[in-house]
């Protein structure tokens, strides 16, 4: 009952901080524990965390640790402006980090300079089961919630008046063809299941998954259920850790959770499959 006032003071307030910085900026500079950050001053998601405290995805970041090393290859699919990709970069041989909003993958591109991180590649491209092109929702006020454009459009996907592009999308198996990453991260608002489809080659050599779940994103944005959302997912893996709800189980016996989770509404920001 609180959620639409809520969303109205931050779209309000992210016009009131672009209007009082001026039209013509177009970033500002947070220094953040990891590293330095271009936001977009308008973003009340991500780029308020980092402003207000000088973190973000601190947890996400910490559950991933203990699976990287050295010599390892992460590829990050919905990399946003890089607070997760740039970190992890530090920690491994090789990052590949895949941005569908444009505006949001130029701040990618110049975080990954800021903070000289070399072994980050940055793509602008859409994650799907082939390749298309899609009709995109720009989201202003919180620029990481920008997705496709979603079957039921819900106030909460357009309180914003986002801007409606289109984009080009691939299958990550054909864009990313030869190439094995040990690690693969997905957060992309709803899209997870057609990018999943489209990347059953690279599941099947990377030794673990970590993927958002989100019921309304599953049921609003792609039209699917947790049965097919893991039809793509379960024949790679043989396990599975819900960090909500401090689980540790086989992808066997996962089904009833996760169904459990999506008709209470609940998400997880990191389901975690891995090989035995």
């Amino acid at each position: 009952m609180f959620l639409l006032p809520k969303l109205v003071i931050k779209r309000l307030l992210g016009a009131l901080t672009r209007a009082v910085l001026g039209p013509r900026v177009r970033a500002v500079v947070v220094a953040a524990d990891g590293g330095l950050f271009a936001v977009d001053p308008e973003d009340y998601g991500v780029g308020r965390h980092l402003r207000m405290t000088g973190r973000y995805g601190v947890a996400e970041l910490e559950r991933l640790r203990p699976h990287l090393g050295p010599d390892h290859r992460v590829l990050v699919v919905g990399a946003h402006v890089g607070t997760l990709a740039i970190p992890v970069a530090r920690l491994c041989r090789e990052v590949v980090a895949i941005e569908a909003n444009p505006a949001t993958f130029e701040l990618l591109v110049a975080n990954i300079a800021l903070n000289a991180t070399a072994n980050c590649r940055a793509i602008n491209i859409a994650a799907s089961d082939k390749d298309e092109t899609i009709e995109f929702l720009l989201s202003r006020v919180n620029p990481g919630g920008s997705k496709r454009l979603p079957r039921v459009r819900k106030y909460m996907y357009v309180y914003d008046r986002p801007q409606a592009i289109a984009v080009h999308a691939v299958s990550l198996d054909t864009l990313l063809q030869g190439e094995t990453f040990d690690v693969i991260v997905m957060d992309i608002e709803g899209s997870e299941y057609f990018a999943l489809r489209g990347m059953q080659d690279l599941l099947s050599r990377c030794r673990l998954l970590v993927v958002e779940f989100v019921p309304h994103h599953l049921k609003n944005v792609s039209g699917k259920t947790v049965a097919e959302f893991l039809s793509v997912i379960t024949p790679h893996f043989s396990g599975v850790t819900i960090p909500s709800r401090h689980a540790v189980l086989a992808v066997s016996g996962c089904a009833g959770p996760l169904q459990d989770m999506y008709d209470r509404g609940q998400c997880d920001d990191g389901l975690m499959f891995e090989k035995a």
